[in-house]
C-alpha cells in the first residue's frame, strides 16, 4: 500500500515501496490483531453502540474479511481481492446509511485499535489519517 505514504529513503523505519506498513507493523499476526481489536472495541465501547448495532452477528466472518482487506490495503498479500475481487468499498457500504456520526464511531474504534497495536508513532498517525480519509469517503447520507 505505497499509496498511504511517500517513499522515504532516509529513514528505514518509515514506509517505502520496499517496506510497507504491513511489514513495519509486523506482518500478518499484527494486522489480524488490529482487525480483531477494532471489532473488540466496537463490541464493548458505548461510544460505538450505533455502529455495532448495524453489523451482522456474529462478527466472525466480518472480522476475517476486514483482516483480509487490511492485509492488502497495508501492502501485504491481497487476500480480499484474491477471494472477492476489488473491494469497491463505497459500493459495498451503499446499502447502509453511513453518516458522519457513524464515521466518527468507526474512527473512534480504529484509533483505539491503532493505539494498542501499532507501536510506531509516525506510522500510527499516518494510518489514522489515511483511515480517516477512507472513512469520510464512505459517508453517503
Amino acid at each position: 500500500m505505497n499509496r498511504i505514504f511517500k517513499a522515504n529513503t532516509k529513514n528505514s523505519s518509515l514506509p517505502t515501496p520496499e517496506r510497507t506498513p504491513y511489514d513495519i507493523m509486523g506482518g500478518e499476526a499484527q494486522v489480524k490483531l488490529l482487525a480483531n481489536r477494532f471489532y473488540d472495541i466496537m463490541e464493548t465501547a458505548p461510544e460505538a453502540a450505533e455502529l455495532y448495532a448495524i453489523h451482522p452477528l456474529p462478527l466472525d466472518a466480518i472480522r476475517e474479511k476486514f483482516f483480509q482487506f487490511l492485509s492488502g490495503w497495508l501492502g501485504g498479500p491481497p487476500l480480499f481481492e484474491q477471494q472477492y475481487g476489488h473491494p469497491r468499498l463505497r459500493a459495498r457500504h451503499m446499502p447502509f446509511a453511513v453518516t458522519e456520526q457513524l464515521r466518527d464511531q468507526w474512527m473512534f474504534c480504529m484509533d483505539k485499535a491503532l493505539e494498542e497495536v501499532v507501536e510506531h508513532k509516525l506510522l500510527r498517525q499516518g494510518l489514522s489519517h489515511s483511515f480517516g480519509q477512507l472513512a469520510s469517503h464512505m459517508i453517503n447520507r
